[in-house]
């Protein structure tokens, strides 16, 4: 995530001046070499080292975003964004799931794998390779793919050299006035309190789950957490691929994004009581709420992506998703450190009149996201000229 964070900017620069293509393929291609060594980590500055250069030199969730944009017609980007959207959720689903269910499989499977084979010596070789195995299978896919930022060079010969130089600053010029694109900066504050948001839930929702029911928790098995998010991510995948077309048709990325916000609280709301219930009640219950708040989340993401994407030209695609993926990635690290605090906190006020145990949590939560809704009103929010 530091890593992400500190080269986003740098990689979105690069994907505005050579091209989405190139990055896209440098990306994949560090994540096949890099999550290979990380699984032949033996100390642990080796597995911070590799994750770190994972993070620095997968610069690839800046220009992805901007290729999903000028890849399809206007009627079909907000389905582009929001199958990216929706591939980044599924990842945080199938990813720990592949790692729990392939590391250390001298232990699991221990009829299948010798304790002094390769992968007795690596434990967490297994995982990694097969993910760099599907690395490799995308990055031979990236033959067909096309380029989207087309640069031609002038057809008129004999233009001025003072002419060109004047042209060139004022091009300086407009890419420098990039933090000043309020539509821009505004959207990217919204989507980093969002992403805050989204980052600390999914923390607190998995440590809320297996605690004990007598600290306000429902005393779940990981296996079963498990497949709760599994259901939710199926349903983020049905959701973006035949319904959220016609939700952006109909409301737009600003009304979808406040709707689903204001949706959000009561789901949130209603989870410390959900421990007053057990057997097919609280399964309905819990799988329900889990699947419509990843659906309104995922809604709100491509909500406030596709306002950044419109509000800068193509030549500053790449750099503005760089600025936005620089500021996500800090507020991403902070939430699971921060949530987990809380969560502690809270587990000491079981007894307390005000908001006791859990439910001060799930307040808090609340708080964030009503935070994120105000900010998606005027006068924060600068809409980008389509959408007036």
């Amino acid at each position: 995530m530091i890593g992400r964070g500190f080269a986003s900017i740098l990689w979105g620069m690069v994907a505005d001046r050579i091209g989405r293509k190139p990055v896209i393929i440098f990306s994949i291609f560090a994540v096949i070499v890099l999550n290979t060594l990380f699984g032949l980590s033996v100390k642990y500055w080796m597995a911070v080292t590799t994750r770190f250069l994972l993070g620095a030199l997968n610069g690839l969730l800046a220009p992805i975003k901007a290729y999903s944009i000028e890849v399809c017609r206007a009627e079909h980007q907000p389905l582009g964004l929001s199958i990216v959207s929706t591939a980044w959720g599924i990842g945080l689903v199938v990813g720990p799931a592949t790692g729990g269910y392939l590391a250390q499989p001298v232990k699991q499977y221990p009829h299948i794998f010798h304790e002094k084979s390769i992968f007795g010596r690596f434990p967490y070789l297994l995982p990694c390779l097969c993910i760099s195995l599907f690395a490799l299978l995308v990055l031979l896919s990236c033959i067909w793919l096309p380029e989207t930022l087309h640069k031609h060079k002038g057809l008129e010969v004999g233009v001025e050299t003072a002419e060109a130089s004047t042209t060139q600053e004022s091009a300086e010029s407009h890419q420098k006035s990039l933090f000043r694109n309020w539509p821009l900066m505004s959207s990217i504050v919204t989507y980093c309190v969002f992403s805050l948001h989204d980052t600390a839930y999914s923390e607190i929702f998995s440590l809320w789950t297996v605690s004990d029911r007598k600290y306000g928790g429902l005393s779940f098995s990981s296996k079963d957490v498990g497949q709760v998010l599994a259901v939710a991510g199926a349903s983020l995948l049905v959701y973006q691929l035949f319904i959220y077309g016609w939700v952006d048709k109909i409301l737009g990325p600003i009304h979808s994004t406040r709707i689903s916000a204001a949706l959000s609280v009561p789901i949130i709301a209603a989870y410390p009581f959900m421990t007053h219930l057990s057997g097919i009640r609280l399964g309905v219950a819990l799988y329900s709420a889990a699947m419509i708040k990843s659906v309104l989340a995922i809604t709100i993401i491509t909500g406030t992506s596709l306002l950044q994407n419109k509000a800068v030209p193509q030549g500053q695609r790449g750099a503005a998703n760089g600025i936005a993926t620089t500021a996500m990635s800090l507020f991403k690290a902070i939430a699971p450190a921060g949530a987990g605090v809380i969560f502690s906190w809270a587990q000491k006020r079981q007894h307390v009149a005000f908001f006791p145990g859990d439910q001060m949590v799930f307040l808090l939560l609340n708080l964030t996201e009503v935070i994120g809704l105000m900010l998606t009103f005027k006068p924060f929010l600068a809409v980008p000229q389509q959408y007036k």
